[in-house]
């Protein structure tokens, strides 16, 4: 029985069997999009772990595409979406800030369909913008490096350029400016999030100019830097993100927690229960409860762990005002330069 033949059946007063009813109960589909590989043990497997919890969590039909691009293609991205699209489900939650302009795009194709884009800044008719505030743990992650670098020179490495990935690198910046003026900075984005072998060697670039602590903000990327990390006998320590990182392995000096998963059953639970709105950005941040958080490893002095904790609470009391624009120039792992930022945009066009 279809849904144009129960509509005549309630309107000619005609009641339904208990039966008929489980029958001609349309379940609710879902879909997840996510841009790069949904194992990478980063960001994108934040996105998996949130399909996951919608497919356990609730009465719906939930799906998931993924690995579209490990550049982040905003055509790839924005065809794989339509393509998505065209098969009708109630929504698509589309994971990473990269998801943007393919969601405006699309969402005004399909105005039936509802739009989410998870750590977005969209908003339309039918779409909306769930944001895990990873800023707020990305500074306090700047203020660790702060605070525990040896040779005073600090290294970061993120693959993609969406805005949530600018801003997580100027939240680094300023909470490494705040407790440590006198750090030198050493930033790039390699264009990547994937490719171990070339974050590998941007790693390598920045221990050997003197960065002896690197933030990482990278997906299956990551496992390169870990592994050039491991290479220089603990002089060299390293902090994740999204994830907690310091229970995966002891190079971690402490880790930059953000739990998109969150988000991803939120906006589903939202839209589920009759709650879901479009055209607004809803946020979590830092103190709303266990999603956005700075982890440290267990050798972290107690001094340091206090005046962190200190620090999270001025942040959450609006007594710290976080930047999160980063102006400054980046460290070109090739040549060792500091060039202009401008420089991306030529390895956008190659990649």
């Amino acid at each position: 029985m279809n849904k144009i033949s129960r509509n005549l059946l309630v309107a000619a007063g005609l009641a339904l069997t208990p039966l008929a009813q489980a029958i001609t109960a349309e379940q609710t589909d879902i879909a997840v999009l996510i841009p790069g590989k949904h194992d990478d043990g980063g960001f994108m497997q934040a996105a998996y772990r949130g399909y996951e919890k919608i497919r356990d969590q609730l009465d719906v039909n939930a799906s998931f595409v993924s690995n579209i691009s490990a550049t982040s293609d905003p055509v790839l991205l924005t065809e794989a979406m339509r393509e998505l699209a065209t098969k009708g489900p109630d929504m698509i939650i589309a994971h990473g800030g990269q998801c943007n302009g393919p969601a405006e795009t699309v969402s005004q194709e399909f105005p039936n369909i509802k739009f989410v884009v998870i750590q977005g800044h969209v908003q339309g008719p039918n779409l909306s913008s769930y944001v895990v505030r990873q800023e707020d743990s990305a500074w306090l992650a700047g203020a660790l490096a702060g605070l525990t670098t040896e040779t005073n020179i600090v290294g970061h490495i993120s693959g993609a350029w969406p805005k949530p990935g600018l801003i997580g690198r100027a939240a680094f910046y300023d909470g490494l400016m705040h407790v440590n003026p006198d750090a030198k900075f050493l930033t790039w984005f390699t264009g990547d999030l994937d490719n171990t072998q070339i974050n590998a060697d941007t790693a390598g670039a920045e221990i050997k100019h003197g960065a002896d602590v690197i933030y990482t903000m990278l997906n299956g990327g990551r496992q390169g830097v870990i592994d050039e990390v491991k290479k220089h006998n603990s002089e060299v320590r390293h902090i994740g993100n999204v994830s907690d990182w310091t229970q995966v392995d002891p190079t971690f000096v402490g880790s930059a927690v953000a739990d998109a998963s969150v988000a991803i059953l939120n906006a589903a639970q939202d839209f589920t229960n009759g709650q879901w709105k479009p055209d607004q950005i809803t946020e979590i941040g830092l103190g709303q409860g266990d999603v956005v958080k700075l982890t440290l490893a267990d050798d972290v002095s107690p001094e340091v762990q206090a005046k962190l904790d200190e620090l999270a609470q001025q942040l959450i009391s609006g007594e710290i005002t976080m930047k999160t624009t980063y102006e400054g120039k980046e460290f070109h792992p090739a040549t060792g330069d500091f060039v202009e930022q401008s420089f991306k945009e030529t390895l956008k066009n190659k990649s």
